[in-house]
């Protein structure tokens, strides 16, 4: 087994470097996309340059027909001023003659004015052209370097699943299959446990399980179904209070919150209770004395725990606790190891001193 879990690990390490590759090269054409967009919105800027100072030239060619138009009225009305006979005729002529000039005038600023803009056009349109140039020969840079990187990519992908296909090969056909399958959901099909925790999905292991891990048997995680694997070089010896002093420390009797063990708790069994009061209600917790895991809902009531679970309290082991509610709701729905082994110790030191008095206290026979 552990053959097979070093072989998951190499492959593991091959599928997410495969991956990456992978990834890699499925973004070419994205970055492409992205190269020809960028392009794409300079030659846009380049062509609009371009149409306004067509659009400029087109307005000064209708101007200056314009005025070419006014200029031979103006000439036709001179004429006709030698042919009139009244003086109305005359003045009526000269009026005319008068709002051609203006007219002519006017169209004479236009032109001016896009004279003046007609520079500024051409020197918009030169820099959207060197612009456009200048990406052009960056783009082309780019897409030599992306295409190379691709290829570069592509070749490493093969070789990489050269490696990937002899690892599988050492690896049992049931085992590979369960690797794969939570490959798929979880993106990774092993994990390493530490600090008696699965690092893929941080949930705590039983103390069974991770004693298992550790001893090197073959253990899917209850919560993720990663494969789990131990390496000593990353445990971190936790740091615990002692629990086999000579002397236990007497829990108190009248505090807000309580641990309890009952050996009979209804069809469970062996169980700790966790008792906690606040703003005059009190609620009461039950625990697999083995797994740590949570039994039922938290069940809650009015007044103090001693005296709303008296039946509970009364027939029951006090452990110690130092424990408060929120606490309890972050462990939802099971304890974390490190407390069930303090629960435990404490429970083991509570019994012997209690087979200890009881043995004092019996009366000697000779």
């Amino acid at each position: 087994m552990a053959s097979d879990v070093q072989h998951l690990s190499e492959l593991q390490q091959f599928d997410r470097e495969i991956l990456r590759l992978k990834e890699e090269v499925a973004a070419f054409p994205k970055r492409i996309a992205q190269i020809e967009q960028r392009l794409a919105g300079t030659k846009a800027h380049l062509e609009t340059a371009k149409v306004a100072v067509k659009a400029d030239e087109a307005a000064r060619r209708k101007y200056e027909t314009a005025i070419q138009d006014l200029q031979q009225k103006i000439s036709k009305y001179r004429d006709q001023s030698l042919a009139v006979k009244t003086n109305d005729q005359y003045k009526a002529l000269m009026a005319e003659i008068q709002f051609a000039e203006q007219d002519i005038r006017a169209n004479e600023d236009k032109i001016l004015d896009l004279m003046v803009n007609a520079e500024a056009r051409e020197k918009d349109v030169k820099a959207a052209e060197a612009k456009l140039k200048a990406e052009m020969a960056e783009i082309e840079k780019e897409k030599t370097e992306a295409r190379q990187r691709t290829a570069e990519d592509e070749k490493q992908l093969a070789e990489w699943n050269a490696k990937r296909d002899t690892a599988r090969a050492g690896v049992s056909a049931d085992l590979l299959r369960h690797y794969d399958r939570v490959l798929k959901f979880r993106g990774s099909g092993l994990a390493e446990v530490r600090d008696q925790k699965c690092m893929g999905c941080q949930v705590m292991l039983r103390p069974q399980t991770y004693n298992e891990v550790r001893s090197g048997q073959l253990v899917f995680c209850e919560s993720c179904q990663r494969i789990l694997y131990f390496d000593l070089a990353t445990e971190i010896a936790p740091e615990r209070p002692s629990l086999t002093a000579k002397k236990r420390t007497r829990p108190k009797a009248h505090i807000d919150r309580a641990w309890i063990y009952r050996p009979d708790f209804a069809e469970v069994g062996e169980v700790f209770l966790a008792f906690v009061n606040a703003k005059g209600s009190s609620s009461r917790r039950v625990y697999d004395a083995h797994t740590g895991r949570k039994v039922g809902d938290t069940q809650h009531e009015t007044g103090d725990f001693n005296a709303a679970f008296a039946d509970d309290v009364s027939s029951g082991i006090l452990l110690n606790s130092g424990l408060d509610e929120q606490q309890l709701e972050e462990w939802n729905p099971e304890l974390p190891m490190t407390i069930l082994d303090e629960l435990n110790g404490d429970l083991k030191i509570a019994r012997a001193e209690t087979t200890s008095a009881e043995t004092q206290s019996a009366p000697q026979t000779t």
